[in-house]
């Protein structure tokens, strides 16, 4: 993956080539410029926009029926967001809120799938996008239905670490800052919960863990690949 600014606090991108397609197809939708605290759509609405993030974070969420919430990603710039329901034509499983102003490209699914014989590129990094995402949730989903919140951590900062991993001598720095709280929220965890489990993953050197920063150890893989087989 391309080098990221260090203060980003995302969960998911795509590459710089994807991205590109996306960009270059800005003439099938429209930019939008948008303030923090502005809902790109709501959980339970119908729509059939989605939107491509040129900059700035937009946060993705689940709100369930006793109103908890449940972060399903922290999406910055050259993510896609809202692509699902809008192609599925379904109404929304999440909200979508910016968490910071955003450079957007709003895309009306019915327009662009009209276009799609003359944009076959653009036609197949949205496809390829959608499948990439419904694997992760797919594995995020795995994890969370095991009742043990340590394997619902690892696998989140295991993910982090792929995505915005940088080697050092302590194991791969995750280079995106996150707060116990967050985590929790990720991982449909307390925040008591992921300090336990956090506390005792460090003392079995599976994970570091300064402030908002997290290291995956090198001397805990085969801790993690001994959960993983639990």
């Amino acid at each position: 993956m391309e080098t990221r600014n260090e203060l980003v606090t995302e969960t998911w991108y795509m590459d710089a080539q994807a991205a590109g397609v996306f960009v270059a197809a800005e003439h099938l939708g429209c930019r939008r410029e948008t303030p923090e605290g502005t809902t790109l759509y709501r959980q339970g609405d119908a729509g059939s926009t989605f939107y491509f993030v040129v900059s700035g974070r937009v946060q993705v969420e689940i709100f369930q029926y006793d109103g908890a919430e449940f972060i399903l990603e922290l999406m910055g710039s050259g993510a896609l967001i809202g692509e699902g329901s809008a192609m599925a034509g379904q109404r929304r499983m999440s909200t979508a809120t910016t968490l910071e102003p955003c450079v957007l490209i709003e895309f009306d699914y019915p327009d662009v799938k009209k276009a799609f014989p003359q944009n076959i590129e653009f036609a197949t990094a949205l496809m390829e996008v959608v499948a990439v995402k419904q694997w992760v949730l797919g594995m995020r989903i795995q994890f969370l239905a095991t009742p043990r919140p340590d394997l619902r951590i690892v696998e989140l900062l295991s993910r982090l670490a792929e995505l915005y991993g940088v080697e050092d001598s302590d194991g791969i720095r995750i280079r995106t800052p996150l707060t116990h709280g967050q985590v929790a929220a990720l991982t449909g965890t307390s925040r008591v919960t992921v300090t336990r489990t956090i506390t005792r993953l460090k003392s079995e050197g599976v994970l570091l863990n300064e402030g908002r920063h997290f290291w995956m150890c090198h001397q805990g893989r085969r801790a993690r690949e001994h959960r993983h087989a639990a």
